[in-house]
């Protein structure tokens, strides 16, 4: 009996190490510049020296590398086992650099560990949030992630450039990296195309060799060969009550974009996320966490931009998750291999970036396929992506509102999927749809105009231009039209001349 691709690229299937490992590989490229972004940041801000720096870096991707198998893996209760990847947030920078001004490092440390342990503890009732995350809620998150993530990418491409505005020549790399990978993607064998992203990561960097300055390994040389990561290296951890209490705000917000993330894999490889599933997978974040507060790190939760790599290679195995975190555990211990890979021009993983977060946002669409899009629906889809989009065109837009508020809603995920979660509770509770009644169903391929051109008209009106629609109740049954006063009428619509099949 022979066996099919299909039955052979599942969650659980074991690829061969000749592909296992540049699959793994790459997803450890598309991830590394976010992972080390936040100790650079977070170390440079409260004042740390250049060896510190690059120890911090070595325990951020060791201790990402563990996350991530846990994770994969799993055991007991913890872990999703999927193949997501696990990385310092962003959530955390703010108050962590707070923490760290304030009360000095351990007490980062501190409130880290404190984090991770709250995680674990309320993962099970966290879990039972999973009934407000129906296809339209989870649809509009993942859509969500990868326009949100738009911004990273565009970051890399810019460079750090003050002004804001990227070199021509950044530009013109990240232009030929993602042209490279669309035509690996389209004239390759199959087995290039599943590793088309880190083709065009090797390519662009090999390309970008022959530009002076542009690929800096200069600090490859000036690296121990070995180094090893150990517990409390900046001493033993404090714990501040306000510092404990931001963080535990953290947790919450690193909660809710994983659920995002979990939700979005478990849809990409077709093994949904129930909430047994789920709540292993926040306790694998929370241990992480606490794994981090030990070994001189931060929280960790699931890297976004990896989701995006998963939908686009179609490689659905957890064990290629597995081989990245392994590969992270290795440039912890590795510095000089670390810093090679940390040689990668930013504007080639910002080409790479765009071809990820797109396929991120693109599986959000897939998704919101599935929605029957009424009114209501498409006010929910709107002004989520609204609010989530909001912190991501006008950076400053909540500098002036407190901690506790900037600390949600900075993050245009967590602000995103709030929102989302909140309206549908009100635009399609069962108290709503009763007032209200089904709203007719139009099709995707006409919905900006018929939309805005329904009417419900009397029997009187036919032949002046209009063609019935149909009304139907959430199990598809079809749904008599009636007048504000109840009475039957006829539903019809606007048709364009010459278009009568409409």
């Amino acid at each position: 009996m022979t066996t099919s691709s299909r039955d052979v690229n599942t969650v659980d299937s074991i690829p061969p190490l000749a592909r296992l490992f540049p699959l793994g590989l790459q997803h450890v490229l598309a991830m590394y510049a976010g992972a080390v972004a936040v100790p650079l940041i977070v170390g440079g801000a409260i004042g740390l020296g250049g060896a510190d720096l690059a120890y911090l870096i070595s325990a951020d991707l060791f201790v990402a590398g563990i996350a991530t198998i846990v994770q994969s893996i799993g055991f007991w209760r913890f872990g999703v086992r999927l193949p997501l990847m696990q990385g310092v947030t962003f959530a955390a920078v703010g108050p962590m650099i707070a923490i760290g001004t304030q009360h000095g490092i351990t007490a980062i440390y501190g409130a880290t560990i404190a984090c991770g342990l709250f995680m674990i503890l309320v993962a099970p009732f966290f879990s039972q949030l999973l009934r407000f995350f129906p296809p339209l809620v989870t649809g509009t998150v993942i859509l969500i992630i990868g326009l949100s993530l738009m911004d990273v990418a565009a970051g890399w491409v810019i460079d750090g450039a003050e002004d804001g505005a990227a070199d021509p020549l950044n530009l013109a790399f990240a232009a030929g990296t993602l042209l490279f990978i669309v035509l690996v993607e389209r004239f390759a064998p199959r087995a290039l195309a599943r590793i088309s992203v880190l083709l065009g990561l090797v390519v662009g960097t090999l390309a970008a060799l022959a530009v002076p300055g542009m690929v800096d390994w200069s600090g490859v040389a000036d690296t121990a060969w070995f180094g090893i990561v150990t517990p409390f290296h900046f001493g033993l951890p404090t714990f501040e009550i306000a510092s404990v209490v931001s963080m535990l705000v953290v947790g919450l917000v690193i909660m809710t974009e994983t659920t995002g993330d979990m939700i979005a894999v478990g849809e990409i490889v077709e093994r949904p996320v129930g909430r047994h599933q789920l709540a292993d997978g926040l306790r694998a974040d929370g241990l992480g966490t606490v794994i981090g507060g030990v070994f001189n790190t931060f929280p960790y939760t699931a890297f976004a931009q990896n989701v995006g790599l998963v939908s686009l290679t179609g490689v659905r195995s957890r064990w290629v998750a597995t081989m990245a975190g392994g590969i992270l555990v290795v440039l912890g211990l590795l510095p000089p291999v670390s810093a090679i890979v940390e040689g990668v021009p930013r504007a080639v993983l910002g080409g790479a970036g765009i071809a990820l977060f797109g396929m991120v946002a693109a599986s959000g669409i897939r998704t919101l396929a599935k929605v029957r899009f009424d009114n209501r629906n498409v006010l929910v889809v709107a002004v989520s992506v609204g609010v989530a989009l909001l912190p991501t065109v006008a950076p400053e837009i909540y500098a002036r509102f407190p901690d506790a508020f900037t600390l949600i809603f900075d993050s245009g995920i967590s602000a995103g999927a709030i929102a989302a979660i909140l309206l549908n509770l009100l635009l399609n509770s069962r108290s709503a749809k009763e007032r209200y009644g089904a709203d007719p169903v139009v099709g995707s391929y006409d919905g900006v105009r018929s939309t805005a051109a329904i009417a419900l008209v009397s029997s009187e009106a036919v032949g002046a231009g209009l063609t019935p629609v149909r009304f139907r109740d959430e199990s598809g049954h079809e749904l008599p039209a009636v007048d504000k006063d109840g009475n039957p009428v006829e539903a019809h619509v606007a048709a364009p001349e010459g278009d009568p099949g409409r």
